[in-house]
């Protein structure tokens, strides 16, 4: 566990054969600064806003479908 804690990641076998893998978990930054964001957001493509809610309005399903509702 010290191991997989430090980043690294192992197959587990059964018989020799890989049946899963252990991997450490990602760390999720909750707080991205406002130099990032708008360093990231510099390279990021431009979207045509009408456009862009045209295409959600013909996708959206006005009655999404429950899949537990069976």
């Amino acid at each position: 566990m010290d191991a997989v804690q430090s980043g690294q990641s192992f197959t587990v076998t059964r018989d020799g054969h890989p049946i899963g893998r252990l991997v450490p978990l990602r760390r999720r930054r909750r707080f991205v600064s406002r130099q990032e964001f708008a360093a990231m957001s510099r390279t990021a493509p431009g979207i045509d806003l009408d456009r862009f809610r045209a295409d959600q309005a013909a996708t959206a399903d006005p009655y999404p479908v429950d899949p537990y509702d069976r």
